[in-house]
C-alpha cells in the first residue's frame, strides 16, 4: 500500500514537472540537435563553436579537475559573497526603512557603487587583497548586494496603511508592525532580489577569476581560451550556467517554502 502511494506521488510529481518544463526540454533538445548538425556539416568551424557532443566529451575528460578543484573554488566565492551581501543588504534596507536620515545619507552611495565598472575595480581588489579568495568575494559582493538592498527596501515600503492603522489601534508597537505586517509583505520582493542577486554572484565570481585567479571555472575558461581549447572552455561555461540555475532554483524553492509557511500562519 505504501509502495503504491509512493509510486502515485512520484508519477504525480513527474507529470507536473513535465507539464511545466516539457516544452522547454523539447525546444532545448531541438536547438542542441540543430547546433550539432551545423558544426558536424562544417558550416561553423569547431574551434569557434564546438559541437555539444564535443563539449560533453570535454566535461568527461576534465571532470576530476573541474569538479574537485575549479567548481568548489567558484562555489566558495559565490557562497561567501552572497552570504555577505544578504546580511549587509538586509541591514542597510532595514536601516533605511526605519530612519530617513540613513536613507538620505547612504542610498546615493549604494547607487554610485553600481555605476563603477567591475573590470576597473577588480585590479584594485587584487591590489588590496592579493590573489586570494577575498579579491573575488569583493567583486561578488559589490555586484550582488545592490538587488538585495533595493528589493528589500521597496518591499518594506509596501505596507498597507489601513492594516497599519488597525494594528496601532489594537495597541501594537512599531516592532510588532514591522514583524507581523511589513516583513511578510516584503518577502516576495526580497526573494525576487535574492534570485537576481545569486545569478549575478556567478557572474561576479567569473569576472574576478578572469582578471586575477589561480583556480575556479572562470580561471579555467580563460586558460583554455588562451590555449584555443574551445571544447574545455565551453565545458566550464556549461558548469557556470548549471551552477547559476541550481542556485536560482534553490532560492525559488526557499521562496515557495516561506510562502507556504506564511500562508499557514495567517490561516
Amino acid at each position: 500500500m505504501q509502495n503504491d502511494r509512493a509510486e502515485v506521488s512520484v508519477w504525480t510529481w513527474c507529470s507536473k514537472w513535465l507539464s511545466q518544463y516539457g516544452l522547454f526540454i523539447m525546444l532545448m533538445l531541438l536547438l542542441l540537435a540543430i547546433w550539432e548538425m551545423i558544426v558536424r556539416m562544417g558550416w561553423v568551424p569547431s574551434f569557434i563553436i564546438p559541437a555539444p557532443t564535443a563539449i560533453a566529451g570535454s566535461l568527461v575528460e576534465h571532470r576530476r579537475l573541474l569538479l574537485t578543484l575549479h567548481l568548489p573554488a567558484t562555489f566558495m566565492e559565490v557562497a561567501v559573497g552572497f552570504g555577505l551581501s544578504i546580511v549587509s543588504g538586509i541591514m542597510l534596507a532595514t536601516g533605511m526603512h526605519m530612519n530617513r536620515s540613513i536613507k538620505k545619507a547612504l542610498y546615493p552611495f549604494i547607487v554610485i557603487s553600481q555605476t563603477i565598472p567591475l573590470i576597473a575595480l577588480s585590479p584594485v581588489f587584487i591590489l588590496w587583497f592579493g590573489y586570494t579568495l577575498w579579491s573575488k568575494v569583493a567583486v561578488v559582493f559589490l555586484i550582488a548586494f545592490f538587488p538585495i538592498v533595493v528589493s528589500t527596501y521597496d518591499g518594506l515600503r509596501q505596507g498597507d496603511p489601513e492594516q497599519r492603522e488597525l494594528l496601532l489601534t489594537m495597541g501594537a508597537s512599531k516592532w510588532d508592525i514591522f514583524r507581523k505586517l511589513q516583513v511578510p509583505l516584503a518577502l516576495p520582493s526580497f526573494f525576487s532580489g535574492l534570485k537576481m542577486s545569486v545569478v549575478y554572484c556567478v557572474v561576479g565570481a567569473t569576472i574576478g577569476e578572469w582578471l586575477g585567479g589561480s583556480k575556479g571555472l572562470g580561471y579555467f575558461s580563460r586558460r583554455m581560451s588562451s590555449n584555443m581549447n574551445t571544447d574545455a572552455m565551453f565545458a566550464a561555461i556549461v558548469l557556470l550556467s548549471l551552477l547559476g540555475i541550481i542556485l536560482f532554483a534553490l532560492i525559488a524553492w526557499l521562496e515557495k517554502r516561506f510562502s507556504i509557511r506564511c500562508h499557514g500562519e495567517k490561516k
